[in-house]
């Protein structure tokens, strides 16, 4: 039931790269120009937003030296806290933010993909549905497969993912030359400050993610010391490629041009290229997708296998092919929870506003768990840890950032609150029923004295 470490630093690298490029970036633009109304705010919000992941960047890479076991992102708040408050945390992650996730990204691949293979059939829903849960399906044989597998898998994805940002990016801007006549603003309905903190709501989905590169320390070889250099080198590539793509985007559209198109990446690749590029790029953005899903399915089932060994789910979750390494029952578990929300959710959109609220607040919960790692002396075992500069101010900064931008979903958002907050508390008892299933479990095992 061991997990026996296999990825690079290079498989690391991508599989952060993954965690954080879904289709936010081809679809979250319109959101943030609609909410900024004008390119200073909107900027403003991709900047900002890009260092203060930076920031974050550093302190997990500090966390992930220091704790380099399975499910991490669970494990470190489980022993710096509780148990129940870790399981309640991942609890809402998994259900919505991963479960959710994963789905609206499998739907938005299936949204592009199916005017091409379906032409007549691309209004329909039901169609779209059922391309996503074929995608979903073959990567949970993919990933059944084997740990390795689905890193290959990943690598070659992500590899065409960044190559379709980059070439759109200078694609786009060798067509526009300059900004175009009508790039001015767009009507906001909120003040400058509270537009820009709306703004960032979305642009933090959009890079966030690779905090959960801790799921993987029972998985990438000397953690301590190649942990901190893929989330260094990972969130250094999607800082870039979004700059790159978004300043594309406002190159060809403008600001009222990207806050009017949905499809914003397509709209672009067909103002370039004509109607045979927007196929071309609507293929890549779908390759994008399963790219996203993949990962997903690797790293959510270490966070199960984390959860277990606490005894907050059944033994069954730590349940592991010595031969793949592939976590065969809590795959299709997990997979299982994919393919119910496909059918299930809503729009993308709204799914943002759902998610969002859970997504900081945990990240900045596990953030949290390095000033409890410094005072303890955990090291890994050989010893040996990245530090974070400028501690204790860098990570108090970004958690307090993190429970700003929680607190600015709230006010702004309350009614989609309640559900997702209803899901949350629920945990607790869950936990209690499970840690109860699981002690029965381990006790009817043992042999009679």
């Amino acid at each position: 039931m061991n997990i026996k470490a296999k990825l690079s630093t290079f498989d690391a690298t991508m599989i952060v790269v993954s965690l954080v490029i879904g289709i936010g970036i081809f679809r979250t633009p319109a959101m943030v120009a609609a909410a900024t109304g004008t390119p200073f705010v909107f900027f403003a919000a991709w900047i900002v937003g890009g260092f203060i992941s930076f920031l974050g960047a550093l302190t997990f890479a500090e966390i992930g030296s220091r704790f380099p076991k399975p499910g991490a992102f669970y494990k470190v708040v489980a022993e710096s806290f509780h148990p129940s408050v870790a399981f309640m945390l991942n609890w809402t992650n998994v259900t919505i933010v991963n479960g959710a996730g994963g789905a609206a990204v499998a739907m938005i691949g299936a949204e592009y993909v199916v005017p091409i293979l379906f032409p007549e059939l691309k209004q329909n829903q039901q169609v779209t549905q059922y391309t996503a849960a074929v995608l979903v399906s073959v990567l949970i044989v993919v990933n059944y497969l084997g740990i390795k597998s689905g890193a290959w898998t990943q690598n070659i994805l992500t590899i065409i993912k960044i190559g379709m940002i980059l070439m759109l990016g200078f694609v786009a801007f060798y067509f526009a030359g300059s900004v175009p006549a009508d790039a001015g603003s767009v009507q906001a309905s909120d003040p400058l400050w509270i537009a820009f903190g709306v703004g960032l709501i979305s642009v933090f989905y959009t890079y966030g993610g690779y905090q959960c590169t801790l799921n993987f320390g029972g998985d990438i070889r000397s953690p301590e010391r190649n942990m901190p250099r893929a989330i260094f080198f990972g969130i250094s590539i999607i800082i870039g490629l979004y700059l790159l793509i978004n300043v594309a985007y406002y190159s060809v559209l403008g600001i009222s041009g990207i806050a009017g198109s949905k499809l914003v990446a397509a709209e672009v690749a067909k103002i370039c290229f004509g109607q045979s590029a927007y196929l071309i790029v609507s293929i890549a953005i779908f390759l994008s997708a399963l790219g996203f899903v993949n990962v997903t399915l690797m790293q959510i089932p270490r966070s199960y296998y984390a959860m277990a060994q606490d005894g907050a789910l059944p033994k069954i979750f730590m349940r592991i092919n010595e031969k793949t390494q592939a976590q065969e029952f809590t795959l299709l578990f997990f997979g299982g929870t994919v393919l119910l929300c496909v059918f299930f959710l809503g729009t993308f959109e709204r799914i943002v506003n759902y998610v969002m609220v859970f997504d900081t607040l945990n990240n900045a919960t596990v953030a949290a768990t390095i000033f409890v790692l410094r005072r303890r002396g955990v090291v890994s075992q050989n010893g040996k840890a990245y530090q974070v500069p400028f501690y204790p101010y860098l990570p108090a900064f970004f958690v307090l950032f993190l429970l700003f931008i929680t607190v600015n979903v709230i006010a702004t958002q309350p009614a989609s609150i309640l559900v997702g907050g209803a899901i949350l508390l629920a945990g607790y008892p869950v936990f209690l029923i499970l840690r109860r299933v699981s002690s029965n479990e381990t006790s009817a095992r043992r042999p009679n004295s």
